[in-house]
């Protein structure tokens, strides 16, 4: 009986030395991110709204925003969030390097939308000024 408790208790030891191990790397690559927001750069807008015109009830519009990092420091993109569930952005998984193109792409998906769509997308960066809101308009239409 006393081997089993002997047994738990470096088991349990083992695991509590890897969960710090784990937390301390966490911490590592949170303060990296952190000191990457300090090193604001400059970004500007190529494509700040898109109207996509007329689409039919259940279509989904597609558009890259486009923008340039023209600061000195790379462009970390943070997030990218749109004003609804039926939009959905996805933002550059590296970091944009100065004089770079970078893309966030959006999906609007126009099932059930009908009427008039106007559509905000938020993104966060390490850019000073920030990011202005990237507008997605246009109509969907009945199906026939």
């Amino acid at each position: 009986m006393k081997i089993y408790v002997l047994l738990f208790s470096v088991i349990f030891l083992i695991n509590s030395c890897d969960v710090r191990k784990r937390d301390k790397i966490a911490d590592d690559a949170a303060k990296q991110q952190e000191q990457a927001l300090k090193d604001t750069t400059s970004v500007q807008l190529i494509d700040s709204a898109y109207n996509f015109g007329k689409v039919t009830d259940g279509e989904k519009v597609e558009f890259s925003y486009r923008f340039l990092n023209t600061g000195t420091k790379p462009l970390i993109v943070t997030n990218a969030t749109a004003s609804c569930g039926c939009t959905v952005p996805q933002k550059p998984e590296r970091p944009i390097l100065p004089g770079e193109t970078g893309f966030i792409k959006v999906v609007f998906d126009s099932k059930n939308r009908i009427g008039t769509a106007h559509k905000t997308i938020t993104v966060t960066s390490n850019a000073q000024p920030g990011f202005p809101e990237l507008l997605l308009t246009g109509e969907v239409i009945k199906k026939e």
